[in-house]
């Protein structure tokens, strides 16, 4: 599954956005009919997942968590308290609740951008400019790919 590109796109009233066509197409091929949406845990953006994806994400975080451990529940709760299931509807348009807009800072514009095996989504406005500087996504890149054995 390679869910790519860098697509903008605006809510309507109710919250309503039409999932980009090249993720829809990904998506069907691959036989997913659900799809999970929460707050990213690091930066203010949203975050779907295919379900597929996200029943393996869960089960990793699950598998090193101890279940007879307080805290990791408390992590494992915290993780899921705020999730929210999407099913695209007929017309390929997806519901994001308005607290999850609010949560993220977007009002009506947003960003959708393929993540390889998710999908973040973002207010236009926070990606009018680069994420990192071109000298340290540069220097970084080269780093972590000479550190690969090649």
């Amino acid at each position: 599954m390679r869910l790519l590109g860098n697509i903008e796109a605006k809510t309507d009233v109710k919250g309503r956005v039409f999932l980009p066509a090249s993720f829809r197409k990904v998506l069907q091929v691959s036989g997913e009919e659900y799809l999970i949406l929460r707050k990213d845990v690091y930066q203010a953006c949203l975050v779907l997942y295919p379900e597929k994806i996200w029943n393996e994400q869960m089960d990793t975080l699950r598998a090193k968590l101890n279940r007879w451990n307080p805290a990791h529940q408390q992590i494992f709760r915290q993780y899921l308290y705020d999730v929210e299931i999407i099913t695209p509807d007929s017309s390929g348009r997806i519901l994001i609740p308005k607290k999850y807009l609010q949560a993220v800072g977007i009002d009506q514009s947003l960003r959708f951008i393929g993540m390889g095996d998710y999908v973040e989504i973002w207010g236009v406005d926070k990606t009018e400019q680069t994420f990192v500087s071109q000298e340290e996504f540069t220097k970084t890149l080269e780093s972590l790919m000479n550190q690969l054995p090649f």
